[in-house]
């Protein structure tokens, strides 16, 4: 999602080039990221090995102000990915994800573009993503039902900062099976150590207004002040410690990481050697508790 907004080709050019040397294969993006230009720069990074690499894009944001350029209508879908697969010129993309819930339209015509989509071979494997714990269930039970390509891959926000997934679509995705590929682990750089004394004056936090309305209240920045502070205890990196408390969760298949340098990937990369013991575990449930399970009877072992 970085690649043009915070790099140029050139730097997003290396770090996909450091990305691949790495061993990472998997690459996400969306039709909405920057309009469709980071599409084009991830097509034409990966043009010389394209069977190497898993990539995803998504539909159902607005690329326009023409009704017909948003939602998961059958049209709308249609537009969306043959304009991806022309920018990241490719003939399919690996996996396609809704990136939201579409209250307007029907979920038998969702998934019946869907289904057209994997009949043709230019979607290989379906996702979701920002949909609740239920909204997945219904689709795919829809699906079911139908006879239909079933949804396999979400996307999800999950960080110590945003640990609502836990309540249902992470115990959901461990009992149904699915891939979860979770994004900001950093919590949009609340985690980097960057917002560990007080806001500063330039930063996505509070240049974004996206991300400022995310993390508006000041509990996130205590959360960052005292989470900086436990990281220095221990020795390591703010961004390392929270990717490795991401990779811990066994629901996670694997988190997106979006960094800007090359020094950053590097940092992400170490958290794969960086082990969350149950000590540390506990130290961070200390700093941002876990929410309490769906039946909200956290005083009660039902396994």
């Amino acid at each position: 999602m970085g690649f043009v907004s915070r790099t140029d080709k050139a730097q997003s050019e290396r770090l996909y080039k450091q990305a691949r040397e790495a061993g990472i294969n998997f690459f996400d993006t969306a039709n909405v990221y920057s309009k469709g230009e980071v599409e084009k720069f991830l097509g034409a990074f990966m043009k010389e090995e394209r069977s190497k690499v898993v990539v995803t894009t998504k539909g159902f944001s607005a690329m326009g102000s023409d009704p017909n350029e948003r939602g998961s209508s059958a049209k709308s879908l249609r537009h969306a990915l043959e304009g991806s697969l022309k920018r990241l010129n490719t003939e399919y993309v690996d996996v396609y994800f809704l990136h939201g819930f579409d209250s307007t339209t029907s979920e038998e015509e969702i998934l019946r573009t869907l289904e057209g989509f994997v009949a043709s071979g230019k979607v290989l494997t379906l996702g979701v993503s920002n949909y609740s714990a239920y909204q997945t269930m219904k689709i795919n039970a829809q699906a079911h039902t139908l006879g239909l390509p079933q949804i396999n891959v979400l996307q999800p926000m999950y960080s110590l900062a945003k640990r609502i997934a836990e309540v249902e679509i992470l115990p959901m995705a461990k009992e149904e099976n699915l891939g979860v590929i979770s994004y900001s682990p950093l919590g949009a750089g609340l985690l980097t150590g960057r917002y560990s004394k007080s806001k500063p004056a330039e930063g996505r936090l509070v240049e974004n207004p996206m991300y400022t309305k995310r993390y508006k209240e000041q509990t996130y920045f205590t959360l960052a002040t005292n989470f900086s502070a436990y990281a220095k205890e221990l020795g390591v990196p703010e961004a390392l410690l929270a990717t490795a408390w991401v990779l811990r969760n066994k629901a996670i298949t694997a988190p997106i990481i979006g960094p800007t340098k090359e020094e950053y990937l590097d940092l992400s990369l170490k958290a794969l050697e960086f082990e969350i013991t149950s000590e540390i575990a506990a130290a961070l449930d200390e700093l941002a508790p876990p929410p309490p399970p769906a039946n909200d009877r956290s005083e009660v072992n039902w396994s």
